[in-house]
């Protein structure tokens, strides 16, 4: 891909961006012992805890907290990193400042992550942090009917395929989703056309290890769950007010674009954000960039609504 198609205030940020060696073994336990100490540092807002729980099954909590005891909304938010990295801390600023900034409650679980532990690992971690929070609210001061489910990149499908499972399952259902440049459908690393684009950030060869590794056996065949690949189900009726922001120039531009066609047309409020010369997770990649700062002030002020009934 040609950097001129980044818009010229990312593109310092996208060129310097190194290729994560996802694609193999070693690349990954590489890159998944360095994540932690390339996190930058944050402050945290004022009246914001970050703290740890755990499950009763000892699935990692990170809790982004604001001070006092109320009624208050929350949100269940799950990290990216292709379904073979990352952790919850990855997130910090952006889960930090949006309790802060919404005084809602955040719980972001540390999933089990794949080829070790394939579907449905991750989004069986991810229920488990759901029904966590369930039980959980009245002693954090939250309300039980005003929950939302976000992520990003992978966290994003993960978040998707949830709000599907919770929704066939008819227990209690999540305010809205909140979706970040998702990552929604295998069968857009079965197109090996894509490989030639070779687009900034994540690539189609690192999403075809992604899917293979989180799908196994399954990969290439019509045996994929939608609760795994969210744009493989046909109904999405009845599925909660959901905001969708992507990038106009990254690998999952079309499949997000389709899925938030698809939730319109099943009649499901849905807000897409496209930003144009924008790459994959370009806010998280060029955080004090206009467009990042404009992205994410539009997805707060989306959620902030969605959640006040």
């Amino acid at each position: 891909m040609d950097i001129n198609q980044i818009h010229p205030e990312l593109r310092k940020a996208t060129a310097s961006f190194p290729k994560l060696p996802v694609t193999n073994r070693l690349g990954r336990a590489i890159t998944r012992s360095l994540l932690p100490l390339l996190l930058p540092r944050i402050k945290t807002p004022a009246g914001i805890t970050i703290s740890k729980e755990k499950t009763a099954g000892g699935l990692n909590l990170r809790i982004y907290t604001p001070t006092g005891n109320k009624d208050r909304a929350a949100m269940l938010y799950i990290h990216g990193g292709g379904m073979m990295i990352g952790s919850p801390a990855m997130d910090d600023a952006l889960l930090a400042s949006t309790a802060s900034e919404l005084d809602i409650v955040i719980v972001s679980p540390d999933y089990r992550l794949a080829p070790e532990n394939p579907y449905p690992s991750a989004v069986d971690d991810c229920h488990s942090a759901w029904s966590w929070l369930l039980e959980n609210a009245a002693a954090r001061g939250v309300d039980a009917k005003r929950i939302a489910i976000g992520g990003v990149s992978a966290g994003g499908g993960l978040a998707a395929g949830l709000v599907l499972r919770l929704k066939d399952e008819g227990g209690a259902q999540p305010a809205a989703q909140w979706l970040f440049c998702p990552m929604l459908d295998d069968r857009t690393a079965q197109n090996r056309s894509l490989d030639e684009i070779n687009h900034f950030i994540w690539n189609n060869k690192m999403n075809l290890s992604g899917w293979s590794s989180y799908l196994g056996k399954n990969f290439g065949t019509d045996n994929v769950s939608h609760y795994a690949a969210p744009a493989r189900r046909t109904d999405l009726s009845g599925l909660p007010k959901t905001w969708i922001g992507v990038g106009d120039v990254e690998l999952f531009f079309e499949e997000d674009r389709a899925y938030a066609n698809k939730l319109s047309a099943a009649g499901v409020a849905c807000e897409l954000e496209i930003v144009v010369g924008a790459p994959h997770a370009f806010d998280g990649l060029a955080p004090d960039s206009q467009r990042a700062k404009d992205y994410l002030a539009k997805a707060k002020s989306w959620l902030k609504s969605a959640l006040l009934v």
